[in-house]
C-alpha cells in the first residue's frame, strides 16, 4: 500500500545516504593522505576468487567511490530522483529497494566476471594463474599491469576491486522510470526527454558497452544488475499489491 504524503526535498534515508557517502569518501581520502592506506583494499568489492575479497564487501563497496567526479554524479542522481521515490514509497520501502538492488548489481557483475574468469584461466596454465593471484595485486597497487593481454585482463578481474553505489543508484533510476513514466527529465540540464524513454535509452547504452566496451573501469553490468532487480522487486510488490 503506498501513503501518499507532502514532499520532502531531502527525506530521511537520502539525506542519511548522502551523509554515509560522504563520510567514507572522505574518510577515504583523509587515511590515505595521512597514513598512505587505501582502504579500498578492505572496503572495495573484490571477485571472490581473489585472496583479497571478505563478504562484508557487498556492502561496504556500495559506500566507496574512486574520485569526487564519482561519488558526485552518484549522489546527484541519488537526491534528485531517490528523494521522488523515498517521499513515493515512504523510507522503509524504500531502503530496502536501494540495498537490494545494490547487492543484486553486485550479483550479476560477479556472474558476469565469473564467466570471464574460467575463460582467462581456461586459456592459461595453472602456473600463470598462481603467479598472478600472488604477484598481481602488487603490480595493480603500483599502477601497472602485465603487458600480456590474458595475463593483464585476469589480473584486472582479480585484484582491482569494484566500488561504488552505481548499482543501486541505477535501480533507483529504474525506480523512477516505471513510477513517473511521463515525467519530463533534463538531460545535461538543457533536453527534456521522458523519464521511461531515458531509462530505456541508457539501459541499452549500458547494454551496448557492457558487451563492447573492455577494459573501462566501468562495471556496466553493475548498473544493468541494479535495473534488472530493481524491475523485479517492483513488479512483485505491485502483483502483491493486487493478490
Amino acid at each position: 500500500m503506498i501513503v501518499q504524503r507532502s514532499f520532502n526535498l531531502m527525506p530521511t534515508v537520502v539525506k542519511n545516504l548522502l551523509i554515509v557517502n560522504g563520510l567514507f569518501f572522505l574518510g577515504m581520502i583523509s587515511i590515505r593522505t595521512t597514513f598512505g592506506i587505501d582502504i579500498t583494499d578492505w572496503l572495495g568489492l573484490y571477485f571472490p576468487a581473489s585472496s583479497e575479497f571478505l563478504p562484508v564487501q557487498l556492502v561496504t563497496h556500495m559506500f566507496m567511490h574512486g574520485n569526487f567526479g564519482h561519488i558526485f554524479s552518484n549522489m546527484l542522481m541519488l537526491w534528485f530522483l531517490g528523494s521522488a521515490m523515498e517521499n513515493h514509497w515512504g523510507p522503509k520501502r524504500f531502503l530496502t529497494y536501494y540495498l537490494l538492488t545494490g547487492l543484486g548489481a553486485s550479483a550479476l557483475q560477479i556472474g558476469v566476471n565469473a564467466i570471464e574468469y574460467f575463460q582467462l584461466s581456461a586459456a592459461l596454465d595453472a602456473s600463470a594463474v598462481e603467479t598472478i593471484t600472488r604477484d598481481g595485486k602488487e603490480l595493480i597497487d603500483r599502477g601497472f599491469n602485465y603487458t600480456n593481454a590474458t595475463w593483464g585482463s585476469l589480473n584486472r578481474l582479480l585484484n582491482a576491486p569494484m566500488v561504488g553505489a552505481s548499482g543501486a543508484v541505477f535501480g533507483v533510476l529504474l525506480a523512477f522510470g516505471m513510477t513517473f513514466p511521463n515525467q519530463v527529465i533534463y538531460l545535461n540540464f538543457l533536453f527534456p526527454i521522458k523519464a521511461k524513454y531515458f531509462v530505456i535509452g541508457y539501459g541499452l547504452l549500458e547494454l551496448y558497452n557492457g558487451f563492447s566496451v573492455s577494459n573501462s573501469g566501468i562495471a556496466h553490468f553493475a548498473h544493468l544488475g541494479g535495473m534488472l532487480f530493481g524491475f523485479i522487486l517492483i513488479r512483485k510488490w505491485r502483483r502483491d499489491m493486487y493478490l
